[in-house]
């Protein structure tokens, strides 16, 4: 599996400098487009983790900002004769509850009880845009490809259970994955 994306820094728009109408609690809340490229035939569903392994400094953990779990390949399907046939466009954190309701998000790091943020599930089970407060960061975003889905996982899903029904289920037929650079 090939995870690129148009962009090796990722667009403001995404990012720290999202406008207004693209932030949640003045979080930015617009998810970046990407592409899955040369995916094993028998992934019939995609995970995914967007993290930031530069956080541990600044905070002590690994900021998790977006997780996906049991998207149905066929959801996203576009034309299988085009490069990127499997493409995951932009907003789709906010847009994939009515897209594909059967597909699930996780909780991110704002979801943290340390934090005191909103409970808010625009705000803690989507997408959260990098806004590193020291310098740029190095993003991870990692995929998985499975034959069935990740049982046992509810929308909210924490990243851990997503990890672990990974490894339970046995049906992981490809990964892959892409670092990206949030400027600071």
């Amino acid at each position: 599996m090939l995870i690129t994306a148009d962009f090796s820094i990722i667009p403001s728009a995404y990012a720290k400098d999202a406008p207004e109408d693209a932030r949640v609690d003045s979080v930015p809340c617009v998810s970046f487009p990407f592409y899955i490229d040369q995916l094993n035939p028998r992934a019939k569903y995609l995970h995914w983790e967007f993290s930031d392994p530069d956080s541990i400094p600044v905070c002590g953990f690994e900021w998790i900002h977006w997780t996906v779990a049991n998207l149905p390949v066929d959801a996203i399907m576009f034309d299988p004769s085009d490069a990127h046939a499997l493409s995951i466009p932009a907003d789709f954190s906010r847009s994939l509850p009515s897209m594909v309701p059967e597909a699930l998000q996780g909780r991110n790091s704002s979801a943290s009880p340390f934090l005191g943020r909103s409970a808010d599930p625009a705000l803690i089970e989507r997408y959260n845009g990098p806004q590193p407060p020291d310098k740029d960061h190095q993003y991870a975003l990692q995929v998985w490809g499975t034959s069935e889905p990740v049982e046992g996982l509810e929308q909210g899903f924490w990243l851990n259970e997503l990890l672990h029904g990974l490894e339970r289920g046995k049906s992981v037929c490809d990964a892959g994955g892409v670092m990206l650079v949030g400027k600071a």
